[in-house]
């Protein structure tokens, strides 16, 4: 236990990780570094493909290669500690270390739900507007894109990160989670974080509710136009378009909805570390499984790849 001392003496924090069994330990070691593996080698392997086939060089796939980058991304800014204090005894992570984890997966993690915001659009315009497609999504929308997400994320997590770093830490070191999150820096606070956690709960659910609104009009304009088309096997290739990005969008914000976007009393420890694990480690390495398995032009790109 720490002294009444405020958040600038702190030293460090301890990660008390997921359990304290060592043979679970090991058992969640081996499966953590090889669902780890499998997302390094997923994603890197879809942005290689993306940038080595030039039938791929269209806004749905620059998109997705950027979708992969923030998938590997923020997977890495967490599995490896979490790999580290797995097999340590002592399961430290600095008090600047903490808060560096804390602002890049929040950085990373709004920007994700932009970028699905943009992916949606470019389907809205593919499905409903094919004609005008090109002209539409143009290479400088594209960029204008993918460059408002990436700040609106990073406003996003600098914002949260200041607002927690000016709380005092003294009633424990301790973190009950296995990685640097807000809801458990939060419970360590020995002051008020009630306005805090207003201003946190409605950043996050501005992210939410604006990207989420942005995708739920894309797609219900693209179902209209789905269900006018005439034939079967056309009904059938436009929704395949679009059916990965809508699987991905719905296993994402499933989790972040069911974790985030409730009372910090409502907070589960046990179930809330199960969702963190499966949006920080489980998604990434789902992501290009969905966006690869599922589309023909991918598979046929890596083919030529391999070949």
């Amino acid at each position: 236990m720490m002294g009444n001392r405020n958040n600038t003496s702190v030293p460090d924090f301890i990660l008390m990780g997921l359990t304290n069994s060592e043979e679970i330990q090991w058992v969640l070691f081996m499966l953590f570094l090889l669902i780890y593996m499998i997302t390094v080698l997923g994603n890197a392997g879809m942005m290689l493909i993306i940038h080595l086939d030039l039938q791929l060089h269209i806004p749905m796939y620059f998109f997705i290669s950027h979708l992969s980058f923030l998938d590997l991304s923020y997977s890495t800014v967490i599995t490896p500690k979490t790999l580290e204090n797995l097999l340590t005894s002592t399961k430290y992570i600095s008090f600047v270390g903490c808060f560096t984890q804390l602002y890049f997966f929040v950085f990373l993690c709004g920007t994700e739900c932009f970028l699905l915001s943009s992916m949606a659009y470019d389907r809205y315009v593919a499905i409903c507007n094919p004609l005008h497609y090109n002209v539409i999504m143009s290479k400088r929308l594209c960029h204008s894109l993918i460059t408002g997400s990436y700040m609106i994320g990073f406003t996003d997590s600098l914002v949260n990160v200041l607002c927690i770093n000016s709380l005092h830490f003294c009633k424990s070191n301790v973190i009950h989670h296995f990685f640097c999150d807000t809801t458990p820096i939060l419970a360590l606070s020995c002051t008020d974080t009630s306005d805090i956690e207003i201003m946190i709960f409605t950043l996050a659910g501005a992210t939410v509710v604006v990207s989420l609104s942005t995708i739920s009009m894309s797609y219900v304009s693209i179902l209209s136009t789905i269900l006018k088309i005439n034939s079967t096997s056309g009904k059938h290739k436009a929704f395949s378009t679009c059916s990965s990005h809508l699987l991905g969008v719905s296993i994402f914000y499933g989790t972040i909805i069911f974790t985030y976007l409730k009372p910090s009393k409502s907070y589960s420890l046990g179930k809330d570390q199960v969702a963190s694990v499966f949006y920080t480690m489980v998604i990434p390495m789902l992501n290009p499984l969905i966006y690869s398995l599922r589309n023909k032009e991918v598979k046929n790109a890596l083919i030529k790849v391999m070949q």
